[in-house]
């Protein structure tokens, strides 16, 4: 990836450990971006769009703080209302092209959102904050299966859920 796009993802990384006041938020971002880069590696997506999928990646769950102080609950449905505005905001000051802050605020804006995916940086984004939220969330071995079979579709990221979850998986079949 080019230097340019390399140096705004860390600009938005340190923004993010800013805003974040949760040790766990901050680890969450950080795992899904993780997963992000990996699956949108795998399957060759372009470096534009690999760029715009890890920044959406860090800036998901942005939507969190502001759900919890408007409705008490982080809800997804508020944290896509509340969190495309904040994204925004924070990305705009940080100088990103207004073409990235769009498409990363729609991401952000949908990244709860599992029917009629029709782009496959919001599909990584779907499967990267389920790789990290069937861990962090203990999710049933029957719902961690129904997950895999109702939202995964890129190569990679079917092969690491059942890397990672083969365990839980396997319980599911027996079960």
């Amino acid at each position: 990836m080019r230097e340019e796009l390399r140096e705004n993802l860390e600009k938005v990384r340190e923004a993010m450990y800013e805003y974040e006041d949760s040790d766990r938020r901050i680890q969450h971002f950080m795992k899904v971006r993780g997963f992000a880069k990996q699956i949108g590696e795998q399957e060759n997506l372009p470096e534009r769009q690999r760029y715009i999928l890890e920044m959406a990646a860090l800036v998901h769950d942005i939507g969190i703080k502001p759900a919890l102080e408007n409705y008490g609950s982080s809800a997804g449905k508020y944290q896509e209302f509340e969190g495309p505005g904040v994204a925004g905001e924070m990305l705009t000051e940080l100088g990103i092209d207004d073409d990235v802050i769009d498409r990363v605020c729609w991401l952000v804006g949908h990244h709860h959102t599992y029917q009629d995916v029709e782009q496959i940086d919001h599909r990584i984004l779907l499967e990267a904050d389920a790789l990290v939220n069937a861990d962090e969330e203990n999710w049933t071995p029957e719902a961690t299966k129904a997950f895999m079979e109702n939202v995964f579709e890129t190569g990679e990221g079917i092969r690491l859920y059942k890397e990672i979850y083969k365990d839980k998986l396997k319980k599911a079949e027996e079960s």
